[in-house]
């Protein structure tokens, strides 16, 4: 009997050592980076660390409505602009698997109207280009709605192409991935949020959505915008706008980008890092087969080594120093958002900041570099 006791005791003591020890890291790593917050005069900032495969660490500092002084917490949803991008080639990789349609696709035939370049009417631009951002389509006109690329409906869709020959050139394009959501309504007659939704976010069990009104406008967070000018941070208001009226007079594979495939989605930095461990397994996570191994691995290989990037997956190893990583970024609104990983590692990182003074040192906020290497050196080096 004084045996087990004496077992139990031991039991506590070190269960106890380790919770001092981790609070004691944990309380490091976010005065480390409360530091980098302050640095950089960040609104807030949602973060989530996974090592060996695993959510270890998520936290959320500073504040979701500066004006009112309420704190950012982890339950918190953002709109996460182009790392949306990723949704849409997932079920796009999936419409593959089942062999509705082929990567080798004229883009055009799958949408619904022509799409050439008029400098280079012979050549077919694919669904692979379009996914990689060489199809040689740009934003020039915009890309909220298919009028602009549509023949029938812009005299000036020629402008919406570059002088590159299709496939030869990345150009980013976020037209390209408002097409790509229409391509995915018309083949599962499903409208573009809820296929999303239903075949990616439900079976992984996270609360997210294109569709503002499917989703609690409590848990957003206000995202704000910096002027230089003027030396301080205004809300963006239309990055939650709703767009009832466009959603009520709704047209399948048309109205597509009213969701925004290429930048819509809404969802925590925590869930984001249980789709990035989706990422990281290549297409499963916590036994549930999002995609398939060999999808994800094409996902993930860069067409180009030197542009880096491959079906709405880029490669970055100039962000950790000795690092190779595997994800994307984004901005709008004030908002930055970065989600990070090494799928041989198994680690990754996701951090999303609400507003911060944005200064750049290549082609990613000093904010997001700092942020990253921050929670690397505390939680995963």
């Amino acid at each position: 009997m004084k045996i087990k006791r004496l077992k139990i005791y031991l039991l506590f003591i070190l269960t106890t050592v380790f919770c001092q020890l981790g609070n004691a890291q944990n309380q490091k790593a976010e005065a480390d980076f409360e530091a980098v917050m302050k640095k950089f005069e960040a609104v807030g900032a949602s973060v989530a660390v996974v090592k060996n495969g695993n959510i270890i660490y998520t936290h959320s500092f500073g504040f979701k409505d500066l004006d009112n002084k309420i704190p950012l917490t982890d339950k918190d949803i953002f709109r996460i602009a182009s790392i949306s991008k990723s949704f849409s080639a997932t079920s796009i990789m999936q419409m593959v698997e089942a062999g509705k349609i082929s990567l080798e696709d004229d883009f055009g035939d799958l949408v619904g109207f022509k799409i050439r370049n008029p400098q280079f009417p012979d050549q077919k631009i694919t669904l692979k280009m379009a996914l990689s951002h060489r199809s040689s389509l740009n934003d020039s006109q915009g890309y909220l709605n298919l009028d602009v690329i549509n023949p029938a409906k812009n005299p000036d869709y020629a402008k919406c192409y570059s002088n590159n020959k299709p496939g030869t050139t990345y150009d980013y394009c976020n037209l390209n991935f408002n097409l790509i959501g229409t391509i995915i309504e018309k083949q599962s007659n499903e409208r573009f949020d809820n296929y999303v939704k239903g075949h990616i976010l439900n079976p992984l069990g996270l609360y997210a959505g294109y569709c503002v009104d499917s989703l609690d406008s409590t848990r957003f967070v206000n995202l704000y915008e910096y002027n230089a000018n003027a030396k301080k941070y205004s809300v963006a208001s239309a990055a939650y706008a709703p767009r009832r009226l466009e959603i009520k007079n709704y047209i399948m594979g048309y109205s597509t980008p009213i969701f925004s495939p290429t930048g819509g989605m809404k969802i925590s930095a925590t869930d984001l890092a249980k789709y990035m461990t989706m990422n990281m397994n290549y297409g499963t996570y916590n036994g549930v087969k999002v995609i398939s191994k060999k999808s994800s691995k094409l996902m993930q290989t860069p067409l180009s080594e030197e542009e880096g990037y491959g079906l709405a997956i880029r490669t970055a190893d100039d962000l950790i120093p000795g690092e190779k990583l595997k994800g994307h970024t984004g901005s709008a609104y004030g908002l930055y958002s970065t989600m990070f990983f090494n799928p041989k590692k198994k680690f990754g990182i996701v951090v999303i900041t609400n507003g911060i003074i944005p200064t750049y040192t290549g082609g990613l906020p000093d904010f997001s570099r700092a942020a990253i290497n921050s929670l690397y050196n505390n939680f995963v080096k």
